[in-house]
């Protein structure tokens, strides 16, 4: 199996993602603005993780492009962040409907925590592709060390939710505040 194979499939299941993600919404029950405002954590909820997803996405087809060799352990390593990153319509859809419940919110964080240390697992795979190129290994380690402690600030705000949700939310879009810009291109120096 080629790059080409694998990425095919991972924007496949990353569509497939945003597009449930946009299928569960629904119109206000009346056309005013008072039902739409009362729609605005759904709507809220929706963005942050259509923004996420679109990050990942990008994230991940540089990653893609560094690709040395596709073997087992970097299709599992994908098909793991896929999971991840296949529960965050329902994550989204929880959240967004109860905005102010621990569970749900701490729940949100735990999945993205997931998909961080799924980027994680493929930096690590990537590193190893990439043994004899200095530069590159240093710029995955660099960007393994950011997905990580990602992730464990996803996982902070797990606990954090039960102590205010408010305090979960500001670490939910912090994080893609420093993502927003994508990776540098490695197809050069790969």
């Amino acid at each position: 199996m080629g790059t080409g194979r694998l990425e095919a499939f991972s924007d496949g299941v990353i569509a497939i993602i945003v597009t449930i993600m946009v299928l569960q919404l629904s119109a206000p029950a009346e056309p005013s603005l008072r039902a739409l405002l009362r729609q605005s954590a759904v709507l809220l909820s929706y963005a942050l993780s259509f923004l996420v997803v679109a990050i990942m996405w990008v994230n991940h087809h540089h990653l893609i492009h560094a690709v040395r060799e596709v073997n087992a352990r970097l299709l599992w390593s994908n098909i793991n962040l896929l999971f991840w990153m296949s529960l965050i319509p329902f994550v989204t859809y929880f959240l967004g409907k109860y905005p102010r419940s621990p569970l749900p919110v701490a729940l949100y964080g735990l999945d993205l925590s997931l998909c961080g240390f799924g980027f994680v697992i493929l930096r690590v795979e990537l590193g190893r592709q990439h043994r004899g190129n200095a530069e590159v290994c240093k710029y995955h380690s660099r960007m393994r060390t950011k997905n990580l402690i990602s992730a464990l600030l996803y996982a902070s705000a797990v606990g954090l939710a039960y102590v205010s949700v408010y305090l979960s939310y500001a670490i939910y879009v912090a994080i893609p505040l420093a993502y927003f810009l994508p990776e540098k291109n490695l197809e050069s120096r790969a």
